[in-house]
């Protein structure tokens, strides 16, 4: 499955409002023969909203040589993007993250040892 970038735009979603950066002014640096030699126009698509943390990371590496990484940044904050890498940043539900988080329950202990969480100061009774 491929994800292209006309397939993220809300309906209506760059309408009305000129606060929001949309992906035309980003994407199209027309006039300069660079118009597709953009990192996210050049490499895989998928690349860019994997779920892998290595691909995340190549993602994020594309970016930062990317002379619209500001721009691109300063749009998808606008646009509060879903998800994905955009500017080299990792976005989810609209906000930047540091990084995406594992399957599973979060971890109760640390690799040292220690607790991450606080103790209930009460035991727990068991209902017959």
């Amino acid at each position: 499955m491929s994800v292209l970038l006309s397939d993220l735009l809300l309906p209506g979603w760059a309408e009305g409002s000129d606060a929001l950066i949309g992906l035309d002014a980003v994407t199209s640096v027309t006039g300069s023969g660079d118009e597709f030699s953009l990192p996210c126009h050049t490499a895989d698509p998928e690349l860019f909203f994997s779920e892998d943390v290595d691909q995340i990371t190549s993602a994020k590496q594309l970016c930062r040589g990317c002379p619209m990484v500001t721009a691109c940044l300063e749009g998808a904050l606008s646009r509060s993007e879903p998800c994905g890498v955009w500017g080299g940043e990792l976005f989810e539900g609209g906000l930047v993250i540091a990084a995406k988080r594992g399957v599973g329950r979060p971890r109760t202990r640390t690799l040292d040892g220690s607790s991450t969480c606080e103790p209930l100061g009460q035991e727990l009774v068991q209902a017959s």
